[in-house]
C-alpha cells in the first residue's frame, strides 16, 4: 500500500477482503463468492456515501457474470458520466475484470479496443499479489476510481470529451 494517499489506504482496509476462490463455472462456490463480492460492494457504496464520494453504480445478471451502470467524475464542477460495463472472466478470481467505459473508446491511449481501460502496469501485479481476497469493490476501488482521476481532465483539457451540456448547447446553435 505504499505510495498511495492516505485517503485510499483508509477506504481499502474498509473494504471486506473476499476468501472464497471461485469463479462462473464453479457452482455453489461461485454463488458464496458472489454473495462475499455483494458484501464489500454494499460497504464500498455505503462509506462512499458516508464520505459524500458517490461515484458509480453498478448491477449485475442473475448469474453474477455481466455487470453495468454508470460510473461518473466530477471536474471543474461538472459531472462527467460513462456507461460502465464488465463481464467476470472464467478464470476470476486469478484474472482481474476488464473494466470497460465504451463512450470513451478511441480517445485515450490509457484504453484498448471496446473501451476496456488500461490497468496493466499498476493494478493487475496488486490483483495478482492479493488473490483471492481483492474483488469487484477493489478492482472500482484501486482501478476505475484511479483510472477516471487522471484520464477525466485529460480528456476534458484536450477537447476529446465535453460535458453534456456543453454539447447540447453546441446542438441547439447548430439548428
Amino acid at each position: 500500500m505504499e505510495g498511495w494517499d492516505t485517503n485510499t489506504k483508509a477506504t481499502v482496509t474498509k473494504i471486506p477482503l473476499l476468501s472464497t476462490r471461485a469463479g462462473p463455472r464453479d457452482g455453489q462456490l461461485w454463488t458464496q463468492r458472489l454473495k462475499e463480492e455483494y458484501k464489500a460492494l454494499i460497504k464500498y457504496i455505503e462509506m462512499n456515501k458516508a464520505n459524500d464520494n458517490d461515484w458509480f453504480r453498478i448491477s449485475a445478471n442473475a448469474d453474477g457474470t455481466k455487470w453495468q451502470g454508470k460510473c461518473w467524475y466530477i471536474h471543474n464542477l461538472l459531472k462527467y458520466e460513462f456507461d460502465l460495463q464488465f463481464e467476470i472472466p472464467v478464470t476470476y478470481p486469478a484474472t482481474a475484470p476488464e473494466l470497460e467505459l465504451p463512450e470513451l473508446d478511441g480517445k485515450t491511449a490509457k484504453m484498448y479496443r471496446g473501451g476496456k481501460i488500461c490497468l496493466t502496469v499498476h493494478f493487475k501485479p496488486l490483483w495478482a499479489k492479493n488473490c483471492p481476497r481483492f474483488g469487484i469493490a477493489h478492482a472500482l476501488c484501486l482501478g476505475l476510481g484511479p483510472w477516471l482521476a487522471a484520464e477525466v481532465p485529460h480528456l476534458v483539457d484536450t477537447g476529446m470529451i465535453q460535458h453534456r451540456d456543453d454539447s447540447q448547447a453546441s446542438e441547439i446553435s447548430k439548428s
